[in-house]
């Protein structure tokens, strides 16, 4: 099963369009369950913070590599 190791590209308007998608349920799930993230928002705003540091860390790292066909 090679379904996550699969290469692909993907346009700029085709990520746009997936990144609609992905916004809209993260609005739709946030409005249902409002109460249940207002109870552990400093949770949540702890994964926030460590992943990204991690993400920009991992993008400088990346951005920084050697270039080698």
């Amino acid at each position: 099963m090679n379904f996550l190791n699969a290469k692909t590209s993907w346009s700029n308007k085709e990520l746009g369009l997936l990144k609609i998608c992905i916004g809209s349920v993260y609005v739709l799930v946030g409005a249902y369950f409002h109460d249940f993230f207002m109870r552990n928002y400093a949770i949540f705003l702890a994964i926030f913070g460590v992943t990204v540091v991690w993400s920009v860390y991992l993008w400088i790292k990346k951005s920084k590599a050697p270039h080698t066909p």
